[in-house]
């Protein structure tokens, strides 16, 4: 498998204000984009939605902080996961356990959810 995401890339406008609407509860901000597929290979084709809405934020109070988004009017990923953007991260805490601490904790409604634009991208994995 290859290192390459495909998904969006979060927006340096975008980011800045949902920064703002939602402080990172942890040292490390991630806050980069939401993955679609991972170990794809150069040149697969893009997705075509161009924006998304922030629904929610998961948090296991122990170093794990993502905000859970909607695409396509759905928070599924195709893989059984959750569309999200690994938002802040604790001491020895990694990206990839987003998806788990959503699974086992859920999260919590954003009121009023905040529409984002989303950039389709290919990129490393090395968050």
């Amino acid at each position: 498998m290859t290192g390459l995401v495909l998904g969006w890339l979060l927006p340096p406008g975008e980011r800045r204000s949902l920064l703002a609407l939602v402080p990172p509860r942890y040292a490390r901000v991630v806050a980069h984009h939401v993955t679609l597929k991972p170990g794809v290979r150069p040149g697969h084709p893009l997705p075509r939605e161009e924006e998304g809405v922030v629904v929610g934020v998961a948090d296991d109070g122990t170093g794990v902080q993502a905000l859970v988004v909607s695409i396509g009017g759905t928070t599924d990923r195709f893989d059984g996961s959750t569309f999200h953007v690994t938002w802040s991260l604790g001491p020895g805490r990694k990206p990839v356990e987003s998806n788990a601490v959503i699974a086992k904790h859920g999260w919590m409604a954003l009121d009023p959810p905040r529409p984002i634009r989303l950039e389709p991208a290919i990129f490393g994995s090395g968050m």
